[in-house]
């Protein structure tokens, strides 16, 4: 299996459009421009072995805002439950794009890494299995 080659930057953008960022923070604050952060999904690799993909949902402070880690390190809770984000959703359709011989036996979102002072990244871990 070579997801890199499935992963690539257009399909990510089409799996986590820019456009649910914008929904997100309308459904939060009733105003998409009052968000801190635009959330893009990134690929991270393959684990062959632990037969896991590796994704990061990162967050990227918006000019003029500030990504405090007080901010960010709730957010896999709310992430996991969110109907806008809707990890299920997203893991459905990577299960999707897979093609059959292997699917997504489960995910699983890590803790909030701080990567920088305006990028900070919640890992998304999708556990695979022979379909």
């Amino acid at each position: 299996m070579r997801p890199e080659l499935i992963f690539t930057p257009t399909v990510l953008a089409t799996l986590f459009p820019p456009e649910r960022t914008h929904d997100f923070f309308d459904a939060l604050f009733g105003d998409a421009d009052e968000g801190a952060y635009d959330i893009a999904l990134a690929f991270e690799g393959y684990d062959a072995d632990g037969q896991c993909l590796n994704f990061l949902l990162n967050l990227h402070e918006r000019p003029g805002r500030c990504l405090a880690c007080n901010l960010t390190q709730g957010l896999p809770e709310v992430f996991k439950r969110h109907p806008i984000i809707n990890i299920k959703g997203l893991v459905e359709q990577i299960n999707t794009l897979l093609g059959g011989d292997m699917v997504c036996e489960g995910w699983h979102l890590g803790r909030t890494i701080q990567k920088g002072r305006s990028v900070h990244c919640i890992p998304l871990q999708i556990k695979l299995k022979k379909a």
